[in-house]
């Protein structure tokens, strides 16, 4: 049995888990610092910031997807961006990744989004596959930036 639930304040360890599970398969686990307190206060704190599942096979967790809102101008609507996406690569190829993909999708349009956004490494070639599968056209024209530690710190302060 196969089912995908949201997650609750009790899972913020496993979702740590499945965050470091993932940046281990991006060989950049070495960039992970959040914490189950970190996850807790993000995800079911004060003001939440981000939302995850989790897809279980019978009891057993097999993956997460994390995601929040972010908006777009041009349709001046909101959007669901997907931050990331992991199965177990031992639950891989059962049509998990499919069903979380879906699950995000129905709530995107649920919820009346404008857009159902998302991010690929160049180098992952199946998941750029299984996203063209879905009917995603990856764009390519746009590219990343990204502020973060001192940079952001500098330019924040003028520098």
């Amino acid at each position: 049995m196969f089912e995908i639930r949201p997650a609750e304040e009790k899972d913020c360890e496993l979702v740590l888990n499945f965050i470091k599970k993932l940046a281990d398969y991006e060989k950049l686990l070495d960039q992970v610092t959040a914490t189950v307190d970190d996850v807790r206060r993000e995800l079911f704190g004060e003001s939440v910031t981000a939302h995850a599942v989790i897809a279980y096979e019978d009891d057993t967790p097999v993956g997460f997807a994390l995601y929040f809102h972010n908006f777009s101008t041009f349709l001046t609507r909101k959007g669901l961006y997907l931050e990331d996406i992991f199965i177990d690569p031992a639950y891989r190829g059962k049509g998990y990744g499919r069903a979380l993909m879906r699950y995000l999708a129905a709530l995107a349009v649920k919820e009346k989004c404008g857009r159902f956004e998302w991010v690929v490494l160049e180098w992952n070639t199946p998941a750029i596959g299984f996203y063209e599968k879905v009917g995603a056209t990856v764009l390519p024209d746009w590219r990343l930036c990204r502020l973060t530690g001192e940079a952001l710190e500098r330019f924040a302060k003028g520098s």
